[in-house]
Order: structure tokens, then C-alpha cells, then sequence
């Protein structure tokens, strides 16, 4: 059966693709602010009674509903993110230094000073340094081997 010439087929680039390659059929993409449909209409049921919302939220989470105290508490006290640490370390000039430091580290943790990732970012932090400290110092070995050698 032949097909129908009303019946507009659409122009196929490369392996049966509308598009080629790397080009998106909307270059500019959405417009900033843009919303969807979805957000739109959950907007449109809560304009208005935003505060019979909070206030049954506050109901539900007071009789006992788990997530939803949770979701309340979560926006009322977030995780805490990258706080500055405050302990005291001893200097690190050399890698013979490294005990002492995460001794340190340790032992703040411990005490409760620190948290166990914050323990864990500041010794990642100390063995960077440690790397940095030696490698400059086989640099200068390196270029004092070099000088004797005459390179």
C-alpha cells in the first residue's frame, strides 16, 4: 500500500535523528525563571492558604508524624556545611613532624572539638602539606646531585 502524500514526513539527519549532532533543536534552552506546569498548579493550590498549610504541618509534626518533623526540622536547623575549625596544631617543617599533628587531630576529635570528618579533612589537608614539604625537598636533593654531577 503506497503512503498517503498528505501525510508530511519529517526530514531524517544522520541515523534517523531530527537533529545533527551537537545541535539541540532549542539553542537557547528554557528562559530563566521558566516554571513548569506542575509547579504552577502546586502554586496555584497553596496561594492563599499558605498559613493553614504551615499550621497543619505544625499539627501533624507535634502529633508524632515522623517525616513530616523531620522536613520541618531539616528547614529550621540545616546540616551544617564547612564550618572554620578552631584547634591548635603544632607547626609541620618537616615529615618527622607528622605524629605530633595527627596526634593532635586525634585527640581533638576525641575530646568531641571536632567532628570525625572534620578529623578527617584536616588530616587530609596535613598529608598534602607533607607531600608539598617533600617534594621540595627532593627537589633541592635532585638539584644538589645535579650541581655535584656537573649536569
Amino acid at each position: 500500500m503506497a503512503e498517503s502524500p498528505l501525510k508530511k514526513q519529517p526530514k531524517q539527519r544522520g541515523a534517523g535523528k531530527r537533529f545533527e549532532p551537537g545541535q539541540s533543536g532549542n539553542p537557547a534552552g528554557k528562559p530563566k525563571g521558566c516554571r513548569s506546569r506542575a509547579t504552577m498548579a502546586a502554586q496555584a493550590l497553596i496561594d492563599g492558604k499558605g498559613k493553614e498549610v504551615v499550621e497543619k504541618a505544625l499539627d501533624l509534626a507535634l502529633a508524632g508524624d515522623g517525616p513530616v518533623l523531620r522536613a520541618i526540622l531539616d528547614r529550621l536547623c540545616p546540616v551544617k556545611r564547612d564550618a572554620p575549625v578552631s584547634i591548635s596544631l603544632p607547626s609541620m617543617e618537616t615529615p618527622a613532624d607528622l605524629p605530633k599533628i595527627t596526634g593532635a587531630i586525634m585527640q581533638a576529635a576525641a575530646e568531641g572539638k571536632i567532628t570525625p570528618s572534620e578529623a578527617a579533612a584536616l588530616a587530609g589537608l596535613v598529608e598534602a602539606h607533607r607531600k608539598a614539604i617533600e617534594t621540595a625537598e627532593l627537589s633541592d636533593r635532585i638539584a644538589k646531585l645535579e650541581e655535584r654531577s656537573g649536569l
